[in-house]
């Protein structure tokens, strides 16, 4: 199953989104056709998530609109936007690849390193990426597998973590590297104003076959810079959900950037910072692609 959240063209922003099942070329609003098959169903994904039993009330809603055409819409009439908005957190973990690790001579972690970015960094598919070249003139990409939270979860076994996954999508983890360097921490840096972009859609686990075993790329007006798989994650999805459930609870629609692979354009030399004009797409295998716009303003 692939959820996305979107807007009609009379809508006023991503405020007004609300979720959708994706059938090729078609989308079902889950709010209109549950309510005509006598199924409760929120607008966002984030509050779908929150719900008992969300993955059954969806599947009657879908199976209701097929038969009737009730809440189906082209896909083509619709605006994107991320498919999870306003979580009530944004968990990201960093430097989760070895090689991504060594390119920045960094020791690689004997446990997760975790940072926050501020949810209203998120951005949906075809978002511009913008920025104040006064504030920063060093804008990096980071495309990254992103696990989103689809049950409370509080001290969970790693045997168990996956349990608590609602699903899977694409991020691109926009970073100022100098912010970053300069602060000695992440948050700014990682949090401007849509500095998150993620999407297209939330794909449940059921529709991948390992998701330890994901390609994963990134490319910059074409040119691929980044290329590797996500068995190579340091630390996999069971192990960073248990490890933050040990310190904070995850709630549905919790997002978690899972980490970058090495060749980010800081490290690079030379560099490949990211400026006005430029286009980045994100793919993870069975997943997505992600594609945004960059622009100072």
């Amino acid at each position: 199953m692939r959820v996305g959240q979107f807007t009609t063209d009379d809508a006023e922003g991503p405020e007004d989104a609300w979720a959708g099942v994706v059938n090729d070329d078609t989308v079902v609003s889950l709010h209109e056709a549950g309510a005509s098959a006598g199924v409760t169903l929120p607008e966002t994904t984030r509050e779908i998530l929150a719900e008992w039993n969300w993955r059954e009330k969806v599947e009657l809603a879908v199976s209701y609109a097929e038969e009737t055409g009730v809440g189906t819409y082209s896909v083509d009439s619709l605006e994107r936007v991320a498919p999870v908005t306003r979580p009530q957190k944004v968990v990201a973990v960093g430097l989760n690849y070895s090689e991504h690790a060594d390119e920045g001579e960094f020791d690689t972690p004997d446990e997760p390193v975790l940072f926050a970015k501020f949810p209203q960094s998120l951005v949906g598919p075809d978002a511009t990426v913008e920025w104040d070249p006064e504030l920063t003139d060093a804008v990096d990409y980071e495309g990254e597998l992103v696990a989103v939270i689809g049950e409370k979860a509080r001290n969970v076994s790693e045997a168990d973590a996956r349990d608590y996954v609602a699903g899977y999508t694409v991020g691109n983890d926009v970073s100022a590297r100098d912010l970053q360097n300069r602060d000695e921490q992440w948050v700014r840096g990682k949090s401007l104003d849509t500095f998150g972009p993620l999407g297209p859609d939330l794909v449940t686990p059921d529709e991948l076959d390992d998701v330890h075993d994901l390609d994963i790329w990134t490319e910059v007006n074409g040119e691929r810079l980044q290329e590797s798989n996500t068995e190579h994650l340091i630390f996999d999805i069971d192990e960073i959900i248990a490890f933050c459930s040990r310190a904070f609870t995850l709630y549905p629609g919790d997002v978690i950037y899972t980490g970058t692979p090495d060749g980010v354009g800081f490290f690079r030399d030379p560099q490949v910072l990211l400026g006005d004009g430029d286009t980045v797409t994100v793919g993870v295998e069975g997943v997505g692609e992600l594609t945004n716009d960059c622009a100072e303003r």
